[in-house]
């Protein structure tokens, strides 16, 4: 790939169809981005199929150099995206066999995975494959819903389901997951109670809003430690004045500069997967959400560089003439 990718190398729109232009094979990769493009799992809005591409598209507004983070957060991971994966639409049970495959290869071959949805069911098989990879797992879940809900028309695997079953099935310790940023109207008190009868650290919105986000971002940071992290990631923990694009929005969430702000403090943590789901483009007409969502995907990765950084395994950056300005 040429370097560094910028409007002068190719223009913006020109795109490959993978995120920021990436190449799907790269020697060396440490981060690798998929698509999970199953939403059938969804209980009111579903098209969050098409999140993966929306944000695809949206990131080519991106740069290579996060200056907040003072790195290259694709080139210092030698990052990849091997596109979508082939789901079921009609199968959640066979979707998963799908994602927690792929999942699995992607960390045998030593890459943190980054998971585009689809609705929040994907996130459950993702859990799966890190699990069975290192261990129970420590979880930070942004969202505004604790998706702890049992069943829905009888049915026990829905994107209400991931975290109530992911504790049913061992993947994760209790006592270091933290469900941050919930909200809204409930059917009864019994909705956040079966978050914390499993044992989860709930922060509702009102609560993070009351304590501030450096408190919140401290307790996670002392309590997780170094245990094995996974970041999950619902587009409607942002509200929907600055990310209309999801299927069951909430109202009274973070800006879009809060959100990253937050997202950005949560640096030191031994992460080993993350995602962004319920991105829905048939309800983000200027795009916004998925550009929301891609930068994300951007700090993520930033988190990953951070880490390699850390430990001396980042790539080199090449040395690189000063561009010259961007004109939009």
């Amino acid at each position: 790939m040429q370097y560094p990718l910028s409007p002068d190398v190719k223009p913006e729109f020109c795109t490959t169809g993978s995120f920021m232009r990436l190449p799907s094979k790269r020697d060396g990769a440490r981060l690798a981005i998929l698509g999970m493009p199953f939403d059938t799992a969804a209980s009111f809005r579903v098209g969050a199929r098409f999140g993966p591409q929306a944000i695809r598209q949206a990131s080519m507004l991106l740069f290579p150099y996060n200056p907040v983070q003072g790195l290259y957060p694709f080139e210092e991971t030698h990052a990849i995206d091997i596109g979508d994966l082939s789901v079921i639409p009609h199968s959640i049970q066979r979707s998963y066999q799908i994602i927690e495959a792929a999942v699995a290869d992607v960390l045998r071959q030593g890459m943190v995975p980054i998971g585009l949805g689809g609705d929040h069911s994907v996130t459950l098989a993702a859990l799966r494959a890190a699990a069975k990879a290192h261990g129970r797992l420590a979880v930070i879940h942004l969202d505004s819903h604790t998706d702890t809900w049992d069943t829905y028309y009888g049915e026990k695997y829905w994107h209400g389901s991931p975290f109530i079953r992911a504790a049913e099935e061992g993947l994760v310790e209790p006592s270091r997951v933290f469900q941050i940023g919930i909200r809204g109207s409930l059917n009864h008190p019994g909705d956040l109670a079966a978050s914390l009868d499993l044992g989860y650290n709930l922060i509702t919105m009102r609560e993070l809003r009351q304590r501030g986000v450096a408190a919140v971002v401290a307790q996670v940071k002392e309590r997780i430690g170094d245990r094995p992290c996974y970041l999950s990631f619902d587009i409607d923990f942002v509200d929907p004045a600055f990310a209309p694009g999801t299927g069951t929005p909430e109202v009274g969430g973070f800006t879009s500069y809060e959100t990253l702000e937050m997202v950005r403090s949560l640096t030191g943590l031994n992460y080993v997967g993350f995602d962004v789901v319920e991105v829905l483009p048939s309800y983000d007409p200027v795009q916004v959400t998925a550009l929301l969502a891609a930068m994300l995907v951007y700090e993520f990765a930033s988190h990953v560089a951070l880490n390699l950084r850390a430990r001396g395994e980042a790539w080199p950056v090449p040395a690189v003439p000063e561009p010259a300005p961007a004109f939009r």
